[in-house]
């Protein structure tokens, strides 16, 4: 009976070891994993932090790691794909899309100093990482590619930024990361258009200069009292406004596109409601701003003349003139738009 009993405990030991095995065995590949992901968001908390700007830089070997942790993620990964062989082109945006993107994650970092592991910014180099530009399939520069908490295909769970976003810079980015990643950006912080020091400068030289100014001002010998200088100024303010300026500052429009088959010639006007360049701007403000010289001309110079023919020749040729500047106008609007303008007549009065 007692060699029963320490049979029967010794059978029930082995198994209770074999079933603790089997537990310890299949828990593994979690434990496995939870050590792997937590490597890698500690390698990558290390690399960012040697970054003023937050940005970590990317090649094949940590990019695998970070597609080799399964979904969930722990974080989301947004990357920026550069060619440095590419940043000397004239007509290359790279570089400005790059400070962006650099923007981006430093205002990441400034909003979130504490809870700041949702998402990490990768830069990759072509040069260094032509297998990754494989993977994910990129074609054409700028390309910023966003990795999702939940990946099972690269090439179709990556959610790659639109280009037509590019021109509204860091801003554009915060959003794609929002609705994307479901990440709080907060707002980008850039750089003063003026560093502190300059105008510190700039007003340490006008508290200087201010006795001589007041004294120039109150004799009326100042270029701010020269009637001349506010009729050009006008006139500049006017031409500002219809060309289009500020449509081209704020979208970073550029001035002129260069013919990919032909590097040595230029296109100044893009065909496409899509797109606008600045040429494209200023020419039709400028057509419009000589309209605006003309009328202002035949109503408050050309009513002053005394010879009624000579007046109505130049209000003739005054009219001719703006009515070719409006013509070309709408000419272009339509080669651009594909949209017809015509005239109106009605067929009767009610």
């Amino acid at each position: 009976m007692h060699e029963t009993w320490k049979s029967t405990m010794a059978i029930s030991t082995i198994q209770s070891s074999f079933l603790l095995i089997t537990i310890l065995f299949l828990l593994s590949p979690i434990t496995t994993h939870s050590n792997s992901s937590d490597d890698v968001l500690s390698e990558l908390i290390h690399l960012r932090s040697k970054s003023p700007l937050g940005l970590i830089h990317l090649k094949d070997p940590l990019l695998q790691r970070i597609l080799s942790i399964p979904s969930p993620k722990p974080f989301s990964s947004l990357i920026f794909f550069d060619a440095r062989q590419l940043h000397s082109k004239p007509d290359n945006s790279i570089p400005s899309i790059k400070y962006e993107f650099s923007l981006l994650s430093s205002s990441f970092l400034t909003n979130n100093p504490q809870n700041n592991t949702q998402i990490f910014f990768f830069i990759i180099e072509f040069q260094e990482s032509k297998s990754s530009f494989e993977l994910f399939d990129v074609q054409s520069l700028p390309h910023i590619r966003l990795i999702p908490i939940y990946v099972t295909d690269v090439k179709t769970d990556c959610i790659k930024m639109d280009a037509s976003g590019y021109s509204m810079g860091a801003d554009s980015m915060k959003e794609f990361v929002e609705m994307n990643a479901d990440v709080n950006m907060g707002p980008i912080h850039a750089p003063p258009f003026i560093p502190k020091k300059m105008m510190m400068i700039i007003g340490a030289g006008f508290l200087i200069w201010s006795p001589f100014l007041v004294k120039k001002f109150v004799i009326g010998n100042t270029l701010l009292q020269n009637k001349y200088i506010w009729m050009v100024a006008s006139i500049l303010v006017y031409f500002f406004s219809v060309s289009g300026t500020m449509y081209t500052i704020i979208r970073k429009a550029p001035l002129f596109l260069i013919d990919r088959n032909d590097p040595g010639k230029y296109h100044i006007f893009y065909q496409g409601s899509g797109m606008q360049l600045g040429a494209e701007g200023f020419a039709v403000g400028f057509l419009y701003t000589i309209v605006g010289l003309l009328l202002a001309l035949m109503t408050h110079v050309l009513l002053h003349l005394k010879n009624r023919g000579t007046q109505s020749l130049l209000m003739a040729l005054g009219l001719f003139v703006s009515f070719w500047a409006v013509k070309r106008v709408i000419y272009l609007n339509n080669w651009k738009t594909g949209y017809g303008v015509h005239a109106y007549w009605p067929s009767g009065w009610m």
